[in-house]
């Protein structure tokens, strides 16, 4: 099949293809618009040091320390998103008017391009709740970690502040349409495809030669009441040849 017949199969139902675009794209915006609540994000950041001692400054930096406090961040951030953890949350943070599971939902951890930078980032409907949040999880996380690893290597880097101003993250509603309406294009042109497919009607003189194997020698055309109409009110009477009794009228 050339570029061609694809073109004239598409054209042919380009308006059942608008049509599916249209109401697609409209769904979708205004679901994105007036229905899903708006998500804003905030975020703390934990430093892990191989030692928490300020007092002491180390002449040179230990680069086998670093990439072993890196991997111990893997283990931090599953110990994050624990029940156990997050109980405690909720149990010196009651304030805050969530359960466990909530926080588990909302919470994700994240290690900041392989340093030792940890950020603890939450979303919620409202940014001041995000922000408590996260300091929340920051706080109780850097106290519990020295009873429950042994080691005092955690310090809270950067808190959230409540009081900044922030635009939500969620939802996008220009990429939630753009992205409809690439997905409801290529639907169309699939369904386009898909009924051509299943119509086995002749219509074209090419579908004649495939149908029989037999070239087309001539067709007739289509010829309606209303152009027959037409045609003859253009053409003057005139009187044939023989005796005027016997003369009849062309029309």
């Amino acid at each position: 099949m050339e570029l061609k017949q694809y073109w004239i199969i598409v054209k042919r139902r380009l308006l059942m293809i608008a049509l599916i675009i249209t109401v697609s794209c409209l769904t979708i915006g205004m679901y994105s618009y007036y229905f899903i609540q708006p998500q804003y994000e905030a975020s703390a950041k934990l430093i892990v040091n191989q030692y928490k001692d300020s007092s002491s400054l180390l002449p040179s930096i230990d680069v086998g320390a670093i990439n072993s406090t890196i991997g111990l961040i893997k283990t931090y951030k599953e110990v994050i998103k624990t029940p156990r953890m997050m109980k405690l949350v909720v149990k010196e943070y009651p304030d805050l008017h969530v359960t466990y599971g909530e926080l588990i939902g909302k919470v994700s951890v994240s290690s900041v391009n392989e340093t030792q930078v940890m950020s603890i980032s939450v979303r919620d409907i409202s940014y001041e709740k995000a922000a408590n949040i996260a300091n929340a999880v920051a706080v109780v996380f850097q106290k519990t970690v020295p009873e429950l690893m042994k080691v005092d290597n955690v310090s809270v880097l950067d808190k959230a502040d409540p009081q900044e101003l922030h635009g939500p993250v969620a939802p996008n509603p220009k990429l939630n349409i753009a992205v409809t309406f690439m997905l409801a294009l290529m639907m169309g042109i699939g369904i386009s495809f898909l009924l051509d497919y299943l119509d086995d009607t002749i219509k074209t003189e090419e579908d004649v030669e495939t149908l029989l194997g037999v070239p087309v020698l001539t067709s007739i055309p289509r010829f309606k009441e209303s152009d027959a109409g037409k045609r003859s009110s253009k053409i003057p009477l005139t009187k044939t040849v023989g005796r005027e009794s016997n003369v009849s009228l062309d029309s």
